[in-house]
């Protein structure tokens, strides 16, 4: 069931790509309120002060992982004009009541359906796997790093952003200020995901999208903000990071895994590497990848050593690449947004930034000497 409430606009706030915050005034049993309300303008139009929206309030009613935000499902009395007419069929979000239609950088209307038709190779693109969207801005830092101690142009990285989490893309304040910096080429939205810069049916097609339409170096490929789990060792969203291994690997693609990890975690299943990779990588993945294991050192030096040991069963289907994380500290403080995971930031749980900034070194050690800053 659906919790509503009607409610009033009593101020504008931040505004980023996609993505408006409202402060909003609702009725209450005891007496009004106010509460934090997240509008996505190409959805439902431009709320401003004294607009009346209609809110859904199920997940924050409950406490859940929303970011803290009631949702904007209408504004009744401002509807916003019909859409002109334009190409795309694509429907996503499909059957639910914000079902919306978008280009798909695969189908038969874009100019690009004759580039992907028949594609059926990434010619070697290194693809970095992981678990949490939180690891985005953690590895494009640590492949910027690599390139630049290389004395190369920084890499065009491209974001696959898959449905496990939210799915509107315009969610992401990192993607969209991952983009505004020139850290992120692109993003590609896929399965039920939607607003990113290019649309997709599926994992295959998003990955040639971001190779052949968006030229990409590199690829980083997670699900978006969010994370569904259940404590069961099956039950969890990122089991699709096992997914997209294979999904690249059988495309051609040089799959990259990047272990979650944490030094900080009180719960023992996600300590060291999370079970949550050591499923993924170790029962989903069926086809070879390399697996990056970051070397922890200084007070980090256990947590490198657990790290280490619980990795090693992994071995016996995928390659195990240790590397250094030496000067990563200083790549992942100059990120351009605020490093958190789990609610936890960078000076909480530095184990879990550098083990992903340490999949991107690796990714960009794998990019041809002769790619970087592409043509587009």
């Amino acid at each position: 069931m659906m919790t509503w409430r009607d409610g009033v606009v009593r101020g504008v706030g931040a505004r980023w790509s996609g993505a408006l915050e409202l402060d909003v005034e609702i009725d209450e049993p005891g007496g009004t309120g106010l509460v934090r309300a997240l509008a996505y303008p190409d959805l439902v139009g431009e709320p401003s002060e004294g607009t009346r929206v209609l809110l859904s309030m199920s997940a924050l009613s409950r406490g859940l992982g929303t970011g803290g935000y009631a949702f904007v499902v209408a504004c009744p009395d401002d509807l916003p004009p019909d859409p002109p007419a334009r190409a795309g069929h694509l429907v996503k979000a499909r059957y639910t009541p914000l079902q919306t239609m978008v280009l798909g950088a695969d189908e038969q209307e874009a100019d690009s359906h004759a580039l992907l038709a028949d594609a059926d190779d990434l010619d070697g693109l290194p693809v970095v796997v992981a678990d949490l969207h939180s690891a985005l801005p953690a590895i494009v830092a640590g492949a910027r790093r690599e390139t630049e101690r290389a004395g190369r142009p920084a890499p065009r990285v491209v974001y696959l952003m898959t449905d496990g989490g939210a799915l509107p893309a315009w969610f992401s304040r990192t993607v969209a200020t991952l983009r505004e910096r020139e850290w992120l080429t692109a993003t590609v939205t896929v399965g039920q995901a939607f607003g990113g810069d290019l649309e997709a049916v599926t994992v295959h097609s998003g990955l040639l999208a971001a190779r052949l339409v968006a030229r990409a170096d590199l690829v980083v490929l997670a699900q978006g903000p969010g994370n569904l789990g259940t404590g069961t060792r099956w039950g969890f969203s990122g089991v699709s990071a096992g997914e997209a291994i294979n999904a690249t690997g059988v495309l051609g693609g040089r799959p990259v895994a990047s272990l979650r990890v944490s030094g900080a975690d009180r719960r023992q299943r996600h300590q060291g590497v999370s079970h949550h990779s050591l499923t993924a990588y170790g029962r989903v993945a069926m086809h070879p990848c390399d697996v990056v294991v970051p070397e922890l050192t200084g007070s980090l030096t256990d947590l490198g050593a657990m790290v280490r040991a619980q990795a090693q069963p992994l071995a016996a289907r995928h390659r195990l690449v240790t590397v250094a994380t030496d000067g990563l500290d200083d790549a992942l403080a100059s990120c351009p947004v605020r490093l958190s995971t789990m609610g936890r930031g960078l000076a909480e749980d530095p184990g879990a930034f550098l083990a992903a900034a340490a999949a991107g070194v690796h990714a960009a050690r794998l990019v041809p000497r002769d790619e970087g800053r592409q043509p587009t």
